[in-house]
């Protein structure tokens, strides 16, 4: 029983930096296992990073690495997407998501916040 509400999404330049956030209730935030999604018109839904539990273990896309970073906040029961040298192909609405078991269904979902990167 979780709800997820993204925000920090905007339009940037190529070569930019962008911090999406997702708010969590619940104070059970540290059970979950989070993750980024990101889906563009007429694509299919990508996972982009997702982090653990305790923030230990990390996930990236290899479209992503290198220049974005997952983190959590489990005090203030919040995910953090720092995105940065951003590229028109991270062009996309961005989800955050929750789930309880490893490998288990992404169950819980925040409503998408679009970014968008020109040029």
């Amino acid at each position: 029983q979780v709800q997820l509400v993204e925000s920090g999404g905007g339009l940037v330049q190529a070569g930019g930096s962008l911090r999406l956030s997702c708010a969590a209730s619940g104070r059970t935030f540290g059970t979950y296992s989070l993750g980024w999604f990101r889906q563009a018109p007429g694509k299919e839904r990508e996972r982009v990073a997702a982090i653990s539990r305790g923030g230990a273990t990390t996930y990236y896309t290899e479209a992503v690495k290198g220049r974005f970073t997952i983190s959590r906040d489990n005090a203030k029961s919040a995910v953090y997407l720092q995105m940065n040298s951003l590229k028109p192909e991270d062009t996309a609405v961005y989800y955050c998501a929750a789930r309880l078991i490893i490998e288990g269904p992404w169950g819980y979902w925040g409503q998408g916040t679009q970014v968008t990167v020109s040029s």
